[in-house]
Order: structure tokens, then C-alpha cells, then sequence
């Protein structure tokens, strides 16, 4: 069995979602387009509960995640719930696929739920699941969508929905380059990487490993080091190198160390730029020297995780906040899942650099509080802004 060390992160793979009513064969379809069977099946509507996340290649695209999702359709009070994950997963996908199934005697509740998909404006299209051989016309002309009738039990069915696909995406916009715009080959790179008291004993945490990989890709000479170590490697060195890449819990310190002709950047910063709008994390920044006493501030992270003594969300970021603005601030601190729906009441959301979603993911946040009327930076963005050194910040 591969270790999932090897594998591509899920934030790094495209996202495809699987959506429909309850027993339309969303994992049915899972399972017929990877050619493996990944998904949970079972003629019990309400198999799959809450979404899940199956990792593969999809070539020539690369690595992808399908998204198993819940019926829209879901009943109960639990299943209102799970039908707002289901919803909530939308935003985060590059692509989706709705699923119907042949045996629908009324597609106008199909369609309806198909608005919450086109409303997202994101790429996709239909299948209807013929079921025992069953070939419905259904119509959605109105829609301007011509549905793949497919048999998902026959491999040329199932070879047609993932060319489909693979069309759908062909033309997908490359994301933001993480180093490729700030190095060339050949050049030598310091990578100031502290232990962090989160990371797992014997791992370097994931955007330190995603930045090596990169800078190795682009054919760099890579040298990771401790603060405690910068100034002794850059000694060793016979000739500077081309860029200096940081925590940015240590900064101020790393500034200091490494002479301003040589770049300086942090693996926050590079987060920023290829998750999201970095320019509009840059004027979130600029908030903080308008913030009052009394005035509340969100501190956001995509995951969850124990705390520790040294935290930098829940005791470091927070104490720098304080400290810059001299201001008593109500600062509450959210992660995963547990983020109330409406922040319209914060000042200033300061959300972690986001390694573990995908870019999709990251700008609809910024969307979603931008129309809330929230400004909205970055860990990295921030603690270089009250450094006061964001000016020198290459990215």
C-alpha cells in the first residue's frame, strides 16, 4: 500500500464533485469512471453521508479528487445537515458532475437543484444513470445542456463521461506559479525552516515540503536550515543566494540576519499568492492600523488541531495584534469546520496561509466575506505588515 506521504496533497489536485439526489448513482458513476471500486454502493438511498474524498489520476490532467457527496434530496434534520456540506462542497470544486438517475418520474426538482451548481459558475455536466438498460430523453434544452445518457456499468459509457471530463477541464487556467517566477535553474535557495511545534516528530510541515518540491522541479540547489543556523550558511556560501525563504513567525529575525540585497520571501507569502488574490490579503493588512478597542477579529484556519504553548494562531499571532495596534481587541479564534456563516460583525479576518484547501476553495472564502464587507488577509501578509517589512517581501 502507497503511504499517503507519497501522494499528491488534496489541495494541490483538482477537484471534481459528484452531486445529485439520493441513489442516483453518484458512487455508482465514482467507481465507473476510475475503473476501480472506491465508493460505498448500495441500492439504499443514503449510503453515502457525509462528502468523501477519492484521490486518482485522471490523465492527461493530472492528479485529481472526486468528491462523493450526499443526496440534495436528504430528509431529517440530519439530513438537512448533510445536504448543507453537500452544498458547501460546491465552492471548492473545479469541475462537478450531476448525476440522474433514470428512473426520475419528474426532472424538475433535478434542475432545480442544478441551479445551486450553475449559480457557482463553475464547469460541469449532466449523466443520467440508465438503469437496466433504461434510456429516458430527458429534456433540458431550457437549460442549454445536452445530458450524457450513459450505461455505468459499460466500460465505453464510462470511458465517454471521463473524456468528457478531461474536455471540461482541458482548458483550465494554470494556477499561480509557487517559485518558478522568483527563481531559474541553478540558483541556490535557503529555506529558514524552524520546528514547529505542530508538526508531526520527524516531518517538516507541508508547505515547506511543497516549496522544496517546487524549487527542486525548477532545477534549484535547495539548503534548509534553522534560524539558529542562517547566518553560518550564508557564510558557507561562495555566492549569495538567489532568495531566502522563511516562517514567518520569524521574520523579524530572519530580516535581520539576511542583507537586504539578497530577496526575502516566506512560505506564508507563497501560500498566498497561489491560493488566492494576494493583493486584496495585502489591503486586508492595511486594516489592522485602523482597528478601535472593542472592535472584533477573527483568526481563520482551514484545519484543526491540538494547540500547543506557542501556538501561532491562539498565542503568538494574537499577542503581535495587541501589541502593534495597542488596542483592546476581542480577537476569537476559528478552525475547520467550525465557522459560524456570518462574520459580518468582525473588523478584520486573518486567515492561515490555507496549504490544506485547494485556490477554487480559498477565493470563494475571500468572496464570501469581500461581499460580507469583512477585509480579509493572511498569517504571513499580516506579520510582515506589522513588522513593517512587507515592502521588502518578494513574491
Amino acid at each position: 500500500m502507497v503511504s499517503e506521504l507519497g501522494n499528491t496533497p488534496k489541495a494541490l489536485r483538482l477537484h471534481i464533485g459528484i452531486f445529485g439526489a439520493a441513489n442516483a448513482g453518484k458512487s455508482t458513476l465514482i467507481n465507473a469512471v476510475t475503473g476501480q471500486d472506491i465508493a460505498l454502493v448500495s441500492e439504499v438511498a443514503g449510503t453515502t453521508t457525509d462528502p468523501v474524498f477519492k484521490p486518482m489520476e485522471l490523465l492527461p490532467l493530472g492528479p485529481v479528487v472526486f468528491i462523493d457527496t450526499a443526496g440534495f434530496d436528504d430528509e431529517g434534520e440530519l439530513g438537512k445537515l448533510r445536504m448543507q456540506k453537500t452544498v458547501a462542497q460546491i465552492d471548492s470544486c473545479d469541475a462537478a458532475i450531476f448525476v440522474i438517475s433514470s428512473k426520475e418520474e419528474d426532472i424538475s426538482h433535478a434542475k432545480k437543484n442544478l441551479l445551486k451548481i450553475t449559480k457557482a459558475n463553475i464547469p460541469f455536466i449532466v449523466v443520467v444513470n440508465a438503469i437496466n438498460g433504461d434510456f429516458p430523453s430527458f429534456d433540458f434544452s431550457d437549460m442549454g445542456i445536452t445530458p450524457i445518457v450513459a450505461d455505468l456499468h459499460k466500460s465505453d459509457d464510462a470511458a465517454a463521461i471521463r473524456n468528457a471530463l478531461i474536455d471540461l477541464l482541458k482548458d483550465k487556467v494554470e494556477e499561480p506559479v509557487l517559485t518558478a517566477n522568483l527563481v531559474k535553474r541553478g540558483d541556490t535557495v535557503i529555506l529558514v525552516a524552524p520546528q514547529d511545534i505542530q508538526a508531526p516528530k520527524g516531518r517538516l510541515i507541508l508547505p515547506q515540503v511543497q516549496v522544496t518540491r517546487d524549487l527542486l522541479d525548477n532545477g534549484c540547489i535547495v539548503v534548509t536550515v534553522t534560524a539558529e543556523n542562517l547566518g553560518a550558511a550564508l557564510k558557507n556560501l561562495a555566492s549569495p543566494p538567489a532568495l531566502v525563504i522563511t516562517d514567518s513567525q520569524i521574520f523579524k529575525a530572519v530580516n535581520e540576519i539576511v542583507p537586504k540585497e539578497i530577496p526575502l520571501t516566506s512560505f506564508s507569502l507563497l501560500m498566498a499568492k497561489i491560493k488566492g488574490d494576494i493583493s486584496e490579503l495585502v489591503h486586508g493588512a492595511e486594516v489592522i492600523d485602523t482597528l478601535s478597542d472593542g472592535d472584533k477579529i477573527a483568526i481563520m484556519e482551514s484545519c484543526s488541531h491540538h494547540s500547543l504553548d506557542g501556538d501561532i494562531a491562539k498565542v503568538k499571532l494574537p499577542a503581535l495584534v495587541r501589541k502593534y495596534t495597542g488596542k483592546s481587541l476581542e480577537i476569537v479564534n476559528f478552525s475547520g469546520q467550525n465557522i459560524p456563516e456570518d462574520l459580518s460583525e468582525y473588523k478584520l479576518i486573518i486567515h492561515c496561509g490555507g496549504c490544506m484547501v485547494n485556490r477554487k476553495a480559498f477565493l470563494a472564502k475571500q468572496k464570501k466575506y469581500r461581499d460580507m464587507g469583512v477585509p480579509m488577509t493572511n498569517f504571513g501578509v499580516a506579520i510582515a505588515y506589522m513588522n513593517g517589512i512587507l515592502k521588502r517581501i518578494t513574491y
